[in-house]
């Protein structure tokens, strides 16, 4: 598909090229995931630091709501620019990141959630609404979170963060 780019944007593109690497803070929720185990915190660290990229954090947490919301706290009060939270994101008892992270957000980025699902339903169809990601700004730092699947964190990655990460990091800081 091909994509126009208004000038403005092309022009704030360029502005947050110009501000060199993006420091980020990667967070896995998950009661059962472990840092050999943990494919998608793999993935996302990779990748960042492949695009010459900063990562400043990198946790595993548990679902639980107090904890989340406290790392959070943490993470905005540090040097990362944004921070990526996998996991917690669906419809079970114990999954409890959506609420944690949402009803803190300051500002929301309903975009983010919106272009997530319509991608994930071109690859795994209608279950595509079974997902809460959701993006925002807290204290000054973008959040983002996204299902812990490695299939949903690189989608996330590929199509939505990448390409605009600098542009991200630069219009919340400005």
């Amino acid at each position: 598909m091909a994509h126009t780019h208004s000038k403005s944007t092309e022009e704030h593109r360029h502005h947050a090229a110009k501000k060199g690497p993006v420091t980020l803070a990667i967070v896995t929720v998950s009661d059962t995931r472990t840092p050999e185990t943990d494919e998608s915190g793999r993935l996302l660290r990779e990748r960042a630091e492949l695009a010459g990229h900063m990562v400043a954090a990198y946790e595993i947490v548990p679902d639980d709501p107090a904890t989340v919301r406290e790392l959070l706290d943490r993470l905005a009060a540090g040097p990362a620019q944004l921070v990526l939270f996998n996991g917690g994101t669906g419809l079970s008892k114990r999954d409890s990141t959506y609420e944690a992270l949402a009803e803190r957000l300051e500002k929301t980025l309903p975009g983010f959630g919106e272009l997530f699902r319509m991608l994930s339903y071109e690859q795994v169809g209608a279950a595509a609404m079974l997902s809460r990601a959701v993006a925002g700004v807290y204290r000054g730092k973008v959040v983002v979170c996204t299902p812990g699947s490695p299939a949903a964190v690189s989608l996330a990655w590929e199509k939505l963060l990448e390409p605009e990460l600098a542009h991200l990091a630069w219009e919340v800081a400005r």
